[in-house]
């Protein structure tokens, strides 16, 4: 498993790095040998210390945990790589059961920019993503493993690109675009 450790506003060091392999050694056996772990670290305002975890799977499936402490950065890393796992724990065997082992393909990274728009509307962030095709229920299974409230894909039903959303009733939404 591959490792790639970002930071902003602070600083990597030795021990951080050595705490995080020491860790994501046990997730190695649940994982495929060349996966890529992405790990973002960040110190917020004040002493808040943010530790956000990527793995995007070969079968269209991106595992994502963020877990946050004041002033404590190993306790921030210990608590995002328990989320990770139990994630990977839950989701390993209703991935498996769906998905075929010759189905898998390469996830490509996303690509974040920030930016301000000239006519005044203030874009804080901008994000690229790939668009998969795949069916309204894989699309519920991969917003509910990135624990977003929303998630836009290409129905493989109708080939267009639809948008699933979490209601406030804790029921989904599909937007269908219309010609």
């Amino acid at each position: 498993m591959n490792i790639s450790i970002t930071a902003r506003n602070m600083t990597v060091t030795p021990s951080i790095e050595q705490r995080i392999e020491k860790k994501t050694s046990k997730m190695g056996r649940y994982l495929y040998p060349d996966s890529e772990m992405q790990i973002k670290m960040k110190k917020d305002k004040g002493d808040l210390r943010v530790v956000e975890i990527t793995v995007p799977m070969k079968n269209n499936v991106i595992l994502r945990s963020e877990a946050s402490a004041q002033g404590n950065l190993f306790a921030a890393i210990d608590d995002a790589l328990a989320k990770m796992e139990r994630q990977i724990h839950r989701h390993r065997t209703k991935l498996g059961k769906r998905i075929r082992e010759d189905a898998f393909s390469d996830v490509p990274e996303f690509i974040e920019e920030d930016e301000q728009e000239e006519n005044g509307i203030e874009i804080v962030r901008r994000k690229t993503f790939p668009v998969r095709p795949m069916s309204v229920e894989d699309a519920a299974i991969q917003m509910e493993l990135l624990g977003h409230s929303f998630f836009a894909f290409v129905n493989t039903d109708t080939d267009q690109v639809n948008v699933l959303y979490q209601r406030k009733d804790g029921g989904l939404g599909l937007l269908e675009p219309e010609a």
